[in-house]
């Protein structure tokens, strides 16, 4: 059975490496049929999309009324890319109000784009925060406002009460069901990296290799072979993760490699989140790795 809500957070406890897949639609119908999906996470692109509020509201029901997953969780963990951005603590605080939204629809992480700095990871974890959670010398008191537990908690399958002791980011609460991730993914956030990856409460990071390599200057650089600067920069972000003790992202979409070559290359590199590697890339990792886990 589960220890868990976030089946996410409870793979990586166990050492083991994260999959993911896509939503094609944020409606009922399309949570129902990612429900039993063999992702061990959905990963939810707003950045660049419709910031649909009632429509992960429906899709969130439909992934409760599909479950549970063949490990016994309630739903996969679902991890959403906010429009909002890291650029600034000013930046954070005035987008907060998506955070709040997002999070009351019952969501699992979120990951922000370019953030750029300390005070801006700062912010972001303090906007998901309840006021009641314990003092951390490094962050101020939480800023998340009641209200949201009412419908986060029905998703989760917790009273209100119980969701307001929960909904904690990972592992600064080491009881915590909420994994916060930060994109590190532009020429000035790579020269902040180590002070943005020591915030407490963030989970895990990505380079962000489309953004990067307009960063430095390069179209069409998303995927493998990267030129120097960009994999100077993988290499960079990867290195900060490592030492911080934070989970890295990352893809290897190249097409001169077999599914198996890809993703042994990124558990060599010690990757936690392998990204863009479909089902087949999941199967062969957890093989790998030795997962007891069920999907």
């Amino acid at each position: 059975m589960p220890q868990r809500i976030n089946k996410a957070i409870e793979l990586l406890e166990q050492g083991q490496p994260l999959y993911s897949t896509g939503a094609n639609q944020l409606t009922y119908e399309g949570g129902k049929a990612l429900a039993k999906t063999w992702a061990d996470y959905i990963n939810l692109e707003m950045e660049h999309e419709p910031f649909d509020m009632r429509g992960l509201e429906a899709f969130m029901q439909g992934l409760v009324d599909g479950g549970p997953t063949a490990s016994g969780h309630r739903t996969p963990a679902v991890i959403m890319t906010i429009p909002a951005e890291g650029t600034s603590e000013d930046t954070v605080r005035a987008n907060a109000w998506m955070i709040k939204q997002v999070l009351a629809r019952g969501i699992h992480g979120i990951l922000l784009c370019h953030v750029e700095n300390d005070g801006a990871a700062r912010a972001f974890v303090e906007s998901t925060r309840y006021p009641i959670a314990a003092t951390v010398e490094g962050l101020s008191e939480g800023r998340r406002g009641a209200g949201g537990q009412a419908s986060a908690s029905r998703i989760w399958g917790v009273t209100p009460d119980e969701y307001l002791r929960l909904a904690g980011p990972w592992p600064l609460n080491p009881a915590g069901e909420l994994l916060l991730g930060t994109k590190i993914e532009n020429r000035r956030a790579l020269a902040n990296v180590d002070s943005t990856l020591t915030v407490p409460g963030i989970g895990f990071a990505e380079w962000g290799p489309g953004d990067m390599g307009l960063s430095f200057g390069h179209i069409g650089a998303h995927d493998p072979p990267y030129p120097a600067d960009m994999e100077a920069a993988r290499l960079a972000v990867a290195a900060a993760c490592h030492r911080n003790s934070v989970a890295f992202l990352c893809s290897w979409n190249d097409p001169n490699l077999s599914i198996e070559e890809r993703v042994r290359t990124l558990l060599d590199d010690n990757v936690m989140l392998l990204s863009g590697i479909g089902e087949e890339g999941a199967r062969i990792g957890r093989t790998i790795t030795g997962r007891t886990m069920p999907v």
